[in-house]
């Protein structure tokens, strides 16, 4: 059944049943079932991260060869950034597709148990934790680092994109790995809520250690990203509040560091060999405050379920 107690975040959400979406479950309990199938999860997650990483050598090479060949530029420029913003943003409808195909779901219900992308949600979200997070992401570039030169050309696209395409790639994340993978690994338990730490687990462990370090503040900082962005997704039932987080975090980051004359392709590049320090934690700080108020605010009504027939 649907929640009649839901908090001013989620109020005003008019839900769309389908047939093919059980009703009354948890988002992540979409796809559970009589039988587990896990062989069938498995085969999702590998296609999921083989786009993943498919999309993003396709695109970064049709970056480089117009660079090379059409703008006689080498290294990091702002089609790079381009490039690899686009790669991610393309798992949203793909993730759809591959939830499609292989659970017979229709596409739309990755947005959120409503069976729509809930604007309201959204915005509400922006207003409400988008200027802390703004806030804690920015304290962390206090810290002053090595800068590099850029063309005011450069800045100029480097900072357009980040604030046009950073959270299109953000939201491609959050389909992929707060939508698509915490449904397949979250009905692989016979409960609710033993799915819900099961696939909040699993998503944020595995992309924590996709990102490439195990700096212990940067992987920290990473993990508390991730299983933050996953129990918002799990208490809303929806990746509105997660883009938004995500999307700020994201963008943010990528404004600054261009202002800052930072170098962002070497920060992208070579996150293996960056030491972190506690500033990193901060951000982390913000999101759990905001994670703990959503919870706070869904303590009566629970998880949002899909609506009932």
């Amino acid at each position: 059944m649907t929640n009649t107690t839901e908090g001013w975040l989620l109020r005003g959400d008019k839900p769309e049943h389908s047939p093919r979406v059980p009703t009354g479950v948890e988002y992540h309990r979409v796809y559970a079932g009589d039988k587990r199938r896990i062989p069938r999860g498995i085969l999702t997650i590998v296609l999921l991260f083989a786009g993943l990483i498919g999309f993003a050598q396709l695109f970064l090479i049709g970056a480089a060869v117009i660079d090379a060949r059409i703008l006689g530029r080498t290294g990091f420029t702002p089609l790079q950034q381009a490039a690899g913003a686009l790669s991610l943003a393309v798992l949203i409808p793909y993730s759809m597709l591959l939830q499609r195909l292989l659970y017979g779901v229709p596409a739309a219900s990755l947005h959120s148990v409503s069976g729509r992308f809930r604007y309201g949600v959204l915005g509400r979200s922006l207003l409400a934790f988008g200027p802390l997070l703004l806030i804690v992401v920015s304290i962390g570039f206090l810290v002053p680092g090595e800068a590099v030169p850029w063309t005011t050309a450069d800045l100029v696209a480097f900072i357009v994109i980040s604030t046009l395409l950073s959270p299109l790639a953000a939201a491609g994340e959050e389909y992929g790995l707060r939508g698509l993978m915490f449904r397949v690994v979250g009905g692989w338990t016979r409960g609710a809520r033993s799915g819900a730490i099961l696939g909040i687990i699993v998503t944020a462990v595995l992309f924590s250690l996709f990102h490439g370090t195990l700096d212990p503040y940067l992987l920290t900082s990473y993990l508390v990203l991730f299983s933050a962005l996953a129990i918002v997704t799990w208490r809303t039932g929806g990746l509105e509040v997660a883009v938004v987080l995500h999307a700020v975090y994201n963008a943010t980051a990528f404004v600054l560091a261009t202002t800052l004359h930072l170098d962002l392709g070497g920060a992208l590049s070579s996150r293996g060999e960056t030491v972190g320090s506690v500033g990193n934690l901060v951000p982390g700080a913000g999101l759990v405050v905001i994670t703990a108020i959503i919870w706070w605010m869904t303590r009566k009504s629970g998880p949002a379920r899909t609506p009932s027939a």
